[in-house]
């Protein structure tokens, strides 16, 4: 069964930083995209950052550029998501999600997806 468990989040400060993770168990990333969603409450689901299966392309929205870097390290199975100058806009459950493939879809269809994991910015 495939499975994506995300940590890492918490309460930080406006300015501070944190870095997600997604573990795969089940399966190895190594033949997935990986992208990393989050939803603020009363606010649809944002698409932030995805990373190609070999590391080779990666894309952020434009309200993280610049300050989110996404990762991965398949000899872990696993996907980062660090996050720098948090701003208060930035809370929201996070999401990993996987899509078996070369690169990020085209469609954003992402077939499996893990649990989320709360960042909650604030002074």
């Amino acid at each position: 069964q495939l499975q994506l468990v995300e940590s890492g989040g918490g309460l930080v400060q406006p300015g501070g930083s944190l870095r997600l993770s997604c573990a795969a168990s089940g399966f190895t990333l190594d033949y997935y995209a990986i992208g990393w969603f989050r939803q603020a409450p009363g606010k649809e689901r944002e698409g932030i950052s995805c990373i190609s299966r070999s590391s080779g392309s990666t894309h952020y929205a434009d309200s993280v550029k610049g300050r989110f870097t996404i990762s991965r390290d398949n000899a872990k199975n696993t996907v980062y998501l660090q996050m720098n100058s948090l701003k208060l806009e930035d809370t929201a459950v996070y999401y990993c999600a996987a899509h078996r493939g070369l690169g990020c879809p085209a469609d954003g269809y992402f077939g499996s997806w893990g649990q989320g994991t709360q960042v909650t910015v604030s002074s």
